[in-house]
């Protein structure tokens, strides 16, 4: 099979170091929905991945899944396995029959709650896989300002080397893009060095404009990445959603030369769907966002998914999910 080798995502990080803040861009946006949802529908049906071809996809969304646990009875013992898993996805005998033992595949990092970030940093320790903090005051970001920046600080303390910020839903919902430009942007100060993805949670703002808006100030503002959903909004990851915010990445990059990170999260669960998604990703944006350092799957249950057709295609077979457990 030929599969290119899949580096780890930190070893050629990209950054955003934003611009200054130019409100008649973001109120010049607007976004023809009924376009966009006819282009992803066509998307569907122009690619069709089969075999060896397949498998070779899946294995690169593997490497761009942030492993993901968010879940108030998290605990040490989990987190480990779930770092065991990231750091060898798909069983031993799977990748041998696919002829891809050698390329130390990973996950793209392994993304938990401040709590667990030093476990999990220990359990990566030497491996190349970052961790990820979710932070500010996840997943509502209603907590005081002051206590959000220093919740930042404190997962980079710990070793966290992206953190996963949500922005103020009412800045937003009231067009105020100043007050969502300045809170991303100290946000950013507040990260260091560490890759600061933005989360935008596009099931709460209202229209697909405003999901284009908040994604263009979001950017201006400095962040690395910008990301749909905490996952744990009634809406969240949706290709048209995707599609505007890939538009809004490129129109970024066309006018500044920078290139910013997408990471679509919340019910990705299927091979079939991260197959739609790194299509669209490739025709929109480019093969560079086709790889960790500039898009990432907010997932868990999608990685069992993927083993799963990975050992169709090997034995002809599926079998049950809990042989590919996380941990």
């Amino acid at each position: 099979m030929n599969v290119h080798p899949l580096r780890p995502a930190a070893e050629t990080p990209h950054r955003n170091p934003g611009m200054a803040f130019e409100p008649d861009w973001i109120d010049a946006i607007h976004v023809n929905l009924s376009a966009a949802e006819r282009r992803v529908e066509q998307m569907g049906g122009r690619r069709s991945w089969k075999k060896a071809h397949q498998a070779a996809w899946l294995l690169r969304a593997i490497a761009c899944i942030d492993l993901t646990t968010l879940a108030g009875d998290d605990t040490p013992g989990r987190v480990r396995r779930l770092c065991a898993k990231a750091r060898s996805p798909v069983r031993l005998d799977i990748l041998e029959a696919l002829g891809v033992e050698h390329l130390g595949i990973t996950t793209g990092a392994v993304c938990v709650y401040h709590e667990m970030v030093e476990t999990a940093v220990k359990a990566l320790e030497g491996t190349g896989i970052p961790v990820a903090a979710v932070s500010t005051g996840f997943p509502a970001g209603l907590s005081p300002f002051r206590l959000r920046l220093m919740e930042i600080g404190e997962s980079v303390a710990a070793g966290a080397r992206e953190i996963d910020i949500v922005i103020s839903r009412r800045h937003v919902l009231t067009g105020d893009w100043r007050a969502l430009y300045e809170e991303v942007q100290a946000f950013r100060a507040a990260c260091g060095d560490a890759h600061m993805k933005a989360i935008l949670a596009t099931g709460e703002l209202g229209s697909m404009r405003k999901v284009a808006q908040a994604s263009m100030a979001a950017m201006m503002a400095g962040a690395d990445f910008i990301k749909t959903s905490t996952g744990m909004e009634a809406v969240n990851a949706t290709l048209p959603v995707g599609l505007v915010m890939a538009r809004m990445i490129r129109d970024y990059q066309d006018r500044t030369g920078c290139k910013v990170g997408f990471k679509p999260a919340g019910g990705i669960r299927s091979a079939k769907v991260s197959l739609n998604w790194l299509a669209m990703m490739k025709e929109e944006l480019g093969n560079e966002w086709v790889g960790p350092d500039l898009f990432r799957f907010g997932a868990s249950a999608l990685l069992a998914d993927i083993e799963r057709q990975l050992e169709h295609f090997v034995t002809g077979r599926y079998s049950a999910v809990h042989r590919h457990a996380l941990g």
